[in-house]
């Protein structure tokens, strides 16, 4: 039998930001195994090893890590200077962030904007600017159904940010194109993570009242948003430009 997968990544050099847990580790695994060479990046360096130890090598994969806070210049700087051509970018980093509109302070706006937005957009920006995205490639962002389709209380600076990388997303695909890279994101629902787990005034039986609003009845894991990642880094996904995947159990459906 012959051999195809039309998701193949082999032979393509993609980077993962955000790559030392959750989504972006899981991603970067799954990259791997589907062929990718890989340039994995995060700020924790033991985690970020981590994932560096899990990559799959087996068609002669070469990987590499850099270890960056992609809200400073010489965060952006680090990924630059390594003068790496890539075939795709899956753009991850984030943190999450709750508390009512009431008690946010100017200094909660400025950090989850460093890190949920200008990051986003300084690394796209000297990415194209400096030609590292080959003619062709994808470029891929994690939003959220947060920013799009669903508001809860406490998560107005999670959802405001994750809307703008929503449509930060559009423009770049416009401005983009010209040189055949298409632009996407992902929209996740609740995803079990380090970074969803219950903490502070919501428990864990919260987190299941709240999962009932899922047409599934319960949140996904992390390997379920990988595959539409790696599906908009291949060249299965090579007429799709511009486009939000929902990937939410049926949330956006059942509000």
């Amino acid at each position: 039998m012959i051999e195809y997968n039309p998701m193949s990544l082999e032979g393509k050099t993609i980077l993962i930001t955000g790559a030392s847990s959750g989504i972006g580790k899981a991603t970067a695994i799954e990259c791997a195994k589907l062929g990718a060479s890989l340039v994995i990046v995060g700020r924790n360096a033991e985690r970020l090893q981590q994932t560096l130890e899990s990559l799959d090598i087996s068609v002669g994969q070469q990987h590499q890590q850099i270890i960056a806070d992609l809200t400073t210049e010489e965060g952006i700087k680090a990924i630059i200077d390594k003068k790496i051509e890539y075939d795709g970018v899956f753009s991850n980093a984030g943190i999450g962030f709750s508390k009512p509109i009431k008690f946010i302070t100017a200094d909660d706006l400025e950090n989850i904007s460093k890190v949920n937005v200008f990051s986003h957009v300084m690394l796209a920006k000297s990415l194209f600017k400096k030609k590292q995205l080959k003619k062709g490639g994808s470029y891929v962002l994690t939003a959220s159904i947060g920013g799009n389709f669903s508001c809860t209380s406490g998560a107005t600076l999670y959802g405001m940010g994750k809307a703008a990388i929503n449509s930060f997303m559009k423009y770049a695909a416009i401005e983009f194109a010209p040189r055949g890279i298409r632009v996407n994101d992902v929209c996740p629902g609740m995803i079990e993570t380090p970074l969803t787990a219950p903490t502070g005034d919501l428990t864990e039986e919260d987190y299941k009242k709240d999962a009932e609003h899922y047409l599934l009845k319960r949140y996904g894991q992390p390997e379920e948003v990988v595959h539409t990642v790696a599906f908009l880094l291949s060249d299965a996904a090579s007429f799709i430009d511009g486009s939000s995947i929902v990937v939410d159990g049926g949330y956006s459906i059942n509000h």
